[in-house]
């Protein structure tokens, strides 16, 4: 009899290790973010590649957050972490 790899146990290792990947970057970017006094917090990493983040500080209501997201976010993440299919702001 073989033993079969717990299917949860490797979705758990490869979310842990995702999560850790976005968490990085999230810090290459957040001294910029932090000079114009917002902020920005990682959330959640789904296994599809999901990530949410919130923002912070006068990242609040900031016009400019849409841009900061996508432009800024989003991009450094989806090309530094393969796996991230995209990025939102949640409350």
């Amino acid at each position: 009899m073989t033993h079969q790899p717990d299917p949860t146990s490797a979705d758990t290792t490869n979310l842990a290790s995702l999560r850790a990947s976005v968490q990085r970057v999230i810090e290459k970017i957040r001294p910029g973010i932090q000079l114009d006094g917002g902020d920005v917090e990682l959330v959640e990493v789904t296994l599809a590649g999901a990530v949410h983040i919130r923002f912070l500080g006068e990242c609040i209501g900031c016009p400019s957050a849409p841009m900061t997201l996508r432009h800024g976010i989003e991009r450094t993440l989806r090309l530094e972490v393969p796996q991230v299919t995209c990025v939102e702001a949640v409350s």
